[in-house]
């Protein structure tokens, strides 16, 4: 049976969901300066309509010409986060109550509520520091962060999947590793994204017809380069830098897929294979995505999509690593809740 909290912390993990592919489409659709102010808009709590407000915005802000559409976009993305943030806030609340209860998290909660407060100056720095590719993806980073960690607060409140005892050491090492390394590809595809650099290959698996293109590496990762102060709204950067970034995140691309196919052999040999079967599912959609974004020249339903490809592929692990936790690192909730005896064999997953 589940514990306390475990409705209100799925909800907040499906809002979550929802902020990040809003987070995707405002980036995707150039919004991300659609207001030039924060939290409010031209001034406004929400985007000015009337001839009278768009007047005032003109006046506020002459050298951010307003448009509408693009407003709606990053102001519906505010309202969720948001809502978002109060949920999570409602949650490190909740746990402060029941602190000392057995099987209620605390630190996590806390964690959570000291993430979203980082990630709300993080939103706020996007907008002031107009769109500088590091607190974009920083930013980025912050909302699958907070994705993980309200799943993995739903995992440990749903209290259906004790740890198992006998799991290699090795393989949950392994299964660890591969979680930090999709932890860096995501930050790379961020990297592309702020840096519009998602179209600098037209075809593929080459780029530009070559499959050594000329690139600037040290340009594309020199993070002293993005000075503060400018309007990175379309990037700055020119083609063989953006080269280079795109192409890094192909390699890391290869690079985990190289990885996650050896770690769903392994979960498979350990009987673990719904998880391999799982683990393997995400990563081909993900694949599918990333490819189709470059053949078809970044549909935008398809690139937001990608994002959640994305995010889809990191919940994957962070379960995988959690059903692999080692059992000593848990306490019994009670005395009827003791650990489960060593299994083997085929792994029962959430809702199967």
């Amino acid at each position: 049976m589940a514990r306390p909290g475990f409705r209100l912390a799925l909800l907040a993990t499906l809002l979550a969901g929802v902020v990040v592919l809003l987070g995707a489409y405002t980036r995707l659709t150039h919004a991300g300066l659609g207001c030039p102010d924060w939290p409010g808009c031209y001034g406004f709590l929400a985007v000015p309509m009337s001839e009278a407000q768009q007047a005032l915005a003109a006046e506020r802000f002459p050298a951010a010409p307003l448009e509408v559409e693009k407003g709606w976009n990053e102001m519906v993305h505010r309202y969720f986060a948001g809502g978002l943030g109060l949920l999570i806030l409602a949650l490190a609340l909740q746990a402060l109550r029941r602190r000392g209860q057995p099987g209620q998290p605390l630190k996590l909660p806390l964690v959570l509520l000291a993430v979203v407060i980082a990630q709300a100056l993080f939103g706020m720095w996007t907008v002031t520091l107009q769109l500088w590719p590091q607190v974009v993806t920083a930013h980025l980073l912050g909302g699958f962060t907070t994705l993980s960690l309200l799943l993995l607060l739903c995992l440990r409140l749903a209290d259906r999947w004790p740890a198992l005892a006998g799991v290699p050491a090795r393989l949950r090492a392994f299964a660890g590793a591969a979680l930090a390394l999709v932890v860096l590809q995501i930050a790379l595809g961020g990297w592309v994204s702020s840096n519009y650099a998602a179209v600098a290959c037209i075809d593929f698996p080459t780029c530009h017809g070559q499959w050594w293109p000329a690139m600037d590496f040290a340009r594309a990762y020199d993070l002293t380069h993005h000075e503060i102060g400018s309007n990175y709204l379309g990037g700055l950067l020119y083609g063989e830098a953006r080269t280079a970034i795109h192409v890094g995140h192909r390699l890391g691309a290869l690079t985990v897929a190289l990885v996650l196919l050896a770690l769903a052999w392994q979960l498979y040999r350990h009987g673990f294979g719904r998880l391999a079967a799982l683990l393997l599912g995400a990563l081909a959609l993900q694949l599918g995505l990333g490819i189709a974004n470059v053949l078809l020249s970044l549909p935008l339903a398809v690139a937001v999509a990608h994002n959640g490809g994305g995010a889809l592929l990191l919940l994957v692990l962070v379960t995988i690593n959690y059903r692999l936790r080692p059992a000593r690192l848990l306490q019994p909730a009670s005395a009827s809740d003791s650990p489960l005896p060593p299994r083997t064999g085929r792994l029962e997953l959430p809702g199967a």
